[in-house]
């Protein structure tokens, strides 16, 4: 049986990236893509050697071409928006990402009957702010509604029920509908709201609160007592296992063995399900102190650090205002963006970033350092970014 086109210099590319022998596999695959432009494997191998380069300008140039192999149509603008949004280009990014409603076969969350809000002001009417993502996505974007509360008017959030109660405190909002329960009388639903750019995202923190209702209240200051004296650091090291870059955003539990070298930290599981645990002096273990998101920012409140891998954890300590340490892979989700040690979205937080595949060791060792610099301060502070 004959071969496919550049199927054998394709094999080569394998060996030379097994061997991330990076600058070889890239003048291989350049010849390839010269000679095949419609080779799609070939632009996909290209995307993975720019990324390990950390070549991020190269990175853009040959994801483009493989987005021209896609048909048009929502599924290949949905892929350009998180590539616009990666790179910082927000106003397009935007644009573009409202194409993922109409990609084939996405479930609605809602049907509704009600037209888009305009972003016009609405005094004397209402307006419906609805998720349809993940917990980070609504901790994240649950800020605009105080933005869109100036433009007059009622603001009702629908939101997944096990955020109901720390959402409610977010300014601008009225009421809080949780998900599956009768949605009230409104005159707007909206699926995003403003065209936001770097220079306009509304961040000050923090913009929750905990609620005044924390079901597991005195488990937790039970808990959290055992650090009394000591600098308490929470730490997170999984995401869901049933995310689809899971295995690219999660830690192995031994890559956070240098950790336990620090002196006087008292260490907190935020982690759930959890049935291993890094090998952290006193690990005290939270996860089953935590019925829902209100327990959890009340056990973040009494942190002094918070390191996690991307996680709702992350937008949910950002959200609060509570200092922390994201760990990244090297091609991280859009939010975070390319390059930069802090986010835009969160003041206070700091960005570690892998420079190569599952290459941990590095963004841990960076890590240790700089919560030594910060032991070592006299004021609980940041080392200067």
């Amino acid at each position: 049986m004959a071969r496919a086109p550049g199927a054998a210099q394709l094999g080569q590319v394998d060996g030379l990236i097994q061997r991330r022998q990076w600058a070889q596999a890239r003048q291989l695959l350049e010849r390839l893509v010269a000679r095949e432009p419609g080779n799609r494997e070939a632009w996909m191998k290209l995307r993975v050697v720019a990324a390990n380069q950390g070549d991020w300008s190269e990175l853009r140039r040959v994801t483009l071409p493989l987005l021209g192999l896609e048909p048009p149509g929502p599924q290949r603008d949905d892929e350009e928006a998180h590539l616009c949004l990666l790179y910082g280009d927000m106003p397009r990014g935007w644009d573009l990402y409202e194409a993922r409603l109409r990609i084939p076969g996405r479930p609605a969350v809602y049907n509704w009957s009600k037209p888009d809000w305009d972003g016009a002001p609405f005094p004397g009417r209402t307006l419906v702010i609805y998720w349809e993502q993940g917990f980070g996505d609504t901790l994240m974007f649950v800020r605009y509604a105080a933005l869109a509360k100036a433009r007059g008017g009622r603001v009702v959030l629908l939101v997944q029920r096990e955020l109901a109660d720390l959402v409610a405190t977010c300014p601008g909002v009225d009421l809080v509908v949780p998900n599956l329960d009768p949605i009230p009388p409104h005159d707007f639903t909206v699926p995003h709201l403003f065209r936001t750019d770097l220079a306009s995202i509304p961040a000050p923190v923090p913009y929750l609160r905990v609620p005044a209702t924390v079901p597991h209240r005195q488990g937790l200051d039970q808990a959290l007592a055992v650090g009394a004296g000591r600098r308490r650091i929470g730490i997170q090291w999984a995401g869901s296992p049933t995310h689809l870059r899971d295995r690219e955003r999660s830690l192995a539990l031994g890559a956070l063995a240098p950790l336990a070298s620090l002196p006087g930290v008292a260490w907190y599981s935020f982690q759930l399900g959890a049935k291993e645990a890094p090998p952290l002096p006193g690990l005290v273990h939270l996860g089953p102190l935590m019925g829902n998101f209100s327990d959890t920012a009340h056990a973040l409140l009494a942190m002094d650090r918070v390191i996690t891998v991307d996680t709702a954890l992350a937008h949910l300590a950002g959200a609060l205002g509570i200092p922390t340490l994201v760990l990244l892979p090297i091609v991280p989700d859009f939010r975070w963006m390319l390059g930069r040690s802090d986010s835009p979205w969160y003041p206070g937080m700091r960005l570690y970033r892998q420079s190569a595949s599952d290459a941990w060791p590095p963004v841990v060792a960076k890590v240790l350092a700089d919560l030594r610099a910060w032991l070592r301060a006299p004021a609980p502070c940041f080392p200067p970014l």
